[in-house]
């Protein structure tokens, strides 16, 4: 592909400025919370997660007073367990993946050179479900209802038995929305990194950072659905008796720590992972020299992602699972070190080769690299089997621990912070303050955190409220709660330098670190005047008259085509131009959607039938308007983009960001699904005779007739929209979808019935409750097809699905499609484990 001619030297169209402008201005007034542009997103994205970086700080503070001498009553134990469970939770779920998620909502379309995310009302509703149900969920401190069983809320202590309050459903139905969150924003990020990088931008050019997020989308989207499966299973189990994890029924205390430790070990790395991109794209910057080693770092990347998944056993050293496994997890354990090593010796020889400018940025990247490499080294250690039965819940774990993620991703974030402030109203951070800030946060660091590795080998286990005098412990603990405050006071410096800067109007940001990549040229709410095209991997060091050409138009899309709001869709690998797609603009839909969603997640916690009802409806209708108001019918085929290129108008098929997503839904879908039929089969090989006495499986006969129910019911839906591509739907083919669904809706209740209608009830062993649980899951499924067969009912008889207006068409086939598969698999799997046992 060759570069358009610079467009920069001829003149623009009469008022294509000012209509670019008119069509990314932002609302005013109350409606400015409906903006959905990822530059508004991202600001408020980054300053929650750092609230509640403060909130989980305050917390931890508190432990620290409690903990800084022996005997001290300060808090009971029931209260501290609150404190010590919020902290973990607070700093994991509502901090560092958010964390990671808002920087990257802000930078990235940016440093893509796209005018936006594929999907900004996602990104708008993925931020305001989380902000909004993290606050309620930190709220529950205040009226004692906080979780108390730990951020990892091991069974049987969260069970209904040991906890039976209200504590541990907020927790299990708070973070499990929460995640569902998380999981909106990698879908937007994935398909935004692979569809709208500027021309030429080809994953071999493409920015460290944006590999980094690209690796921690698919992460996300494979890890999480193991945790929420895990918290509905034990949800389940709280609510309606279903013995899951109940060892007396059949159920394994142990099968939650598999599912919760298969998210929660690459969750570490989800975190470290964008820190280490950020620090492979601000070092060439401050070093001003290409990062070393370029693309062994980027494989690095992708070694470290595939490598998490194979360590969640390394938390479950001590739980006695025998035979090789933990010694292969051990071995595994130890191999990620490797490619972590290789981005280290990358990050010091860029710095080695450079010239180093030693600004606040800086200072914060090496002394991440000091405390990312001891905690990397204890995390080795831990890894060896003979230690990690020595040192298990001990606070040497707790030292290594905050070492990773403090050392590994939170002064990464200041780094970031500083390095890319004068993006953010055109005013940088203080370098004097920055100092002092650096120094205290990072001097206090390692005064807090490295006591914690002794008082863990003078025999100090994890989670206690208070310690006896006389056992060594008193200084480790005194200088880890000193170096706490030293910590917040540099927080707190940072806080005040950060209004003290940023007050007054805003101005034109500049580049002050001549930096190379993309996202220091100078932008609007449209993003860059037009979208350059890259030839490089370092673009503006290597072209320094992009900025000028790119500001007078001379690149892509210098204007708006359709009157709207649109970016370039390009190819995955070579990032050729496919398409122009128009983006949905500004609304309050989403925010509606996620006050509903949280008002049904939270309501339900506290059982208020009316209020789950209402957040219910209230999240449908918005959905649904939302929905219907973002898959617009470009007016002509084609338009011209750049001088003598013209592209056509709109996305469909292949071609639509909107398609992948709907197949990265289904991933997600099925990882949850593999979840809990993991849970089914690990509860079977548990038993002495599978199935148990008295349970039921689904004839041969009956589960081919309901397999052929599924199949024709897709059959049924397809038929509906033969001829699609060459002239629409009319209204009748609207009547398909009622027998399509209804034959789905069957085929499910038949094998709901043959498999659980005439053996035990779900109540009696864990066998039968996540039988119950993989059926209640494909219920749900049913459910929404039918929620979505309506909406696609409606578009057909409104006269919206068309030849180039059918995203909803394919999306929805899509889903309908999954949905029938998975029913198979759920009528088969059973049959499957007990034929196998």
């Amino acid at each position: 592909m060759t570069r358009p001619p610079p467009l920069s030297r001829l003149p623009r169209p009469t008022g294509e400025l000012e209509r670019l402008e008119a069509a990314w201005a932002p609302p005013r007034g109350w409606r400015r919370i409906g903006s959905v542009n990822n530059v508004f997103i991202g600001k408020l994205y980054i300053a929650t997660a750092f609230l509640f970086l403060v909130l989980g700080g305050v917390l931890a503070l508190l432990m620290r007073a409690q903990l800084a001498a022996p005997g001290l009553t300060l808090f009971s134990a029931p209260v501290y367990q609150q404190l010590f469970t919020m902290h973990g939770t607070v700093m994991m779920f509502l901090f560092a993946v958010p964390m990671v998620e808002a920087l990257a909502v802000y930078l990235l379309p940016n440093m893509l050179g796209a005018r936006d995310l594929p999907f900004p009302r996602l990104s708008a509703f993925a931020f305001w479900a989380y902000a909004i149900g993290g606050l309620a969920f930190y709220a529950t401190l205040f009226w004692q209802l906080a979780p108390d069983g730990g951020w990892f809320m091991y069974p049987p202590l969260s069970s209904r038995a040991w906890s039976p309050g209200l504590n541990a459903d907020f927790w299990l139905l708070g973070i499990g929305f929460i995640e569902i969150s998380a999981i909106a924003g990698a879908i937007e990020l994935i398909t935004g990194i692979l569809m709208t990088r500027a021309p030429g931008m080809s994953l071999a050019r493409m920015p460290v950072y944006a590999w980094s997020m690209l690796v921690v989308g698919g992460m996300i989207v494979l890890a999480f659905p193991a945790v929420i499966a895990g918290t509905a299973l034990l949800e389940v189990e709280r609510a309606f008796d279903w013995p899951i994890f109940d060892a007396t029924r059949g159920g394994d205390p142990l099968l939650w720590q598999h599912l919760f430790w298969f998210f929660g070990h690459p969750e570490v790395y989800i975190i470290f992972l964008p820190a280490a991109g950020l620090v492979s794209t601000m070092l060439p910057a401050l070093a001003r020299t290409p990062l070393i080693g370029r693309n062994a770092v980027v494989t690095a990347l992708c070694a470290v992602g595939a490598l998490s998944f194979l360590l969640w056993v390394h938390h479950m050293f001590t739980a006695g699972l025998g035979g090789l496994g933990p010694s292969l997890v051990s071995l595994f354990s130890v191999a990620i070190a490797v490619p972590g090593a290789l981005q280290i010796f990358a990050w010091i020889g860029t710095l080695w080769r450079g010239q180093v400018r030693w600004t606040t940025a800086a200072l914060f990247v090496t002394g991440f690299l000091a405390a990312f490499v001891l905690g990397g080294l204890t995390g080795v250690m831990l890894a060896l089997l003979p230690f990690d039965w020595q040192a298990h819940d001990s606070y040497f774990v707790v030292g290594h621990l905050h070492y990773v993620l403090i050392g590994g991703m939170v002064l990464p974030m200041f780094a970031g912070l500083y390095h890319w402030m004068p993006l953010w109203r055109g005013r940088p951070l203080s370098e004097q303050a920055g100092r002092w800030v650096f120094g205290l946060i990072f001097g206090g660091f390692n005064l807090a955190f490295f006591p914690m590795h002794i008082a863990g080998l003078l025999g100090m286990p994890r989670r206690v409220h208070t310690y006896e005098a006389g056992l060594g412990l008193e200084w480790p603990n005194l200088l880890s709660s000193l170096g706490a405050v030293v910590i917040a006071l540099g927080v707190l410096l940072f806080l005040i330098d950060l209004v003290r800067t940023q007050r007054g109007p805003e101005q034109e940001h500049q580049d002050p670190w001549r930096s190379p990549t993309l996202e220091w040229l100078p932008a609007e709410d449209y993003g860059t005047r037009s979208i350059p095209h890259v030839a490089h991997q370092e673009p503006l060091w290597q072209h320094p008259w992009l900025h000028q050409e790119v500001v007078a138009g001379g690149h892509w899309l210098p204007g708006t085509v359709t009157g709207g709001r649109e970016t370039l869709i390009t190819s995955p690998v070579a990032a050729e131009p496919r398409r122009v797609a128009t983006l949905a603009g500004d609304s309050v839909w989403p925010v509606l959607a996620a006050v509903g969603t949280a008002a049904f997640f939270l309501l339900m916690t506290v059982k208020s039938t009316a209020g789950t009802l209402a957040g219910l409806v209230l999240a449908v209708v918005a959905i649904w308007r939302w929905l219907w108001q973002t898959d617009p019918h470009p007016l002509v085929a084609e338009a011209e983009v750049a001088q003598g290129r013209w592209l056509p108008l709109g996305a469909q098929g292949r071609m639509a960001p909107s398609y992948w997503a709907t197949w990265i839904v289904i991933v997600v879908g099925a990882s949850v699904l593999a979840s809990i039929g993991f849970a089914h089969l690990h509860v079977a090989m548990r038993l002495a005779v599978c199935p148990p006495p008295g349970a039921a499986l689904p004839a041969l006969g009956v589960s081919g007739l309901i397999t052929v129910g599924y199949g024709v019911s897709f059959g049924l839906l397809c038929l509906a929209g033969r001829g699609l591509k060459i002239h629409g739907l009319s209204g009748w083919r609207a009547v398909w979808l009622l027998p399509a669904w209804g034959l789905c809706a069957a085929s499910f209740e038949l094998g709901r019935r043959a498999a659980l209608g005439a053996g035990p009830a779900p109540t009696t062993d864990a066998w039968t409750g996540t039988l119950a649980a993989l059926l209640g899951y494909q219920g749900l499924h049913v459910l929404m097809l039918g929620w979505l067969a309506v909406y696609l009912a409606a578009r057909i008889l409104a006269g919206l699905v068309r030849p180039r207006q059918r995203n909803t068409w394919d999306n929805i086939r899509l889903l309908w499609g999954w949905c029938c598969v998975q029913g198979v698999l759920v009528l088969w799997w059973p049959s499957l484990v007990a034929w196998g046992g």
